[in-house]
């Protein structure tokens, strides 16, 4: 699954380390959305959305 995380979390000026910590999870978790290696949880998903005042949709984008 492909992401926007990478980008808006640049745009925010944040570390992955410190998104990680706004939500509760760690950098290498950040690092995995980003790289498409990992597919968050439902609620993570919707956490991250939420942060970056989004819908799921709009950050999340099945390939």
């Amino acid at each position: 699954m492909e992401s926007s995380v990478r980008a808006r979390r640049e745009a925010a000026g944040l570390s992955q380390a410190s998104l990680g910590a706004a939500l509760g999870v760690s950098r290498q978790t950040i690092n995995s959305i980003e790289t498409g290696k990992y597919d968050p949880s439902l609620t993570l998903a919707i956490r991250l959305a939420r942060f970056f005042d989004s819908s799921v949709e709009e950050i999340f984008h099945v390939t």
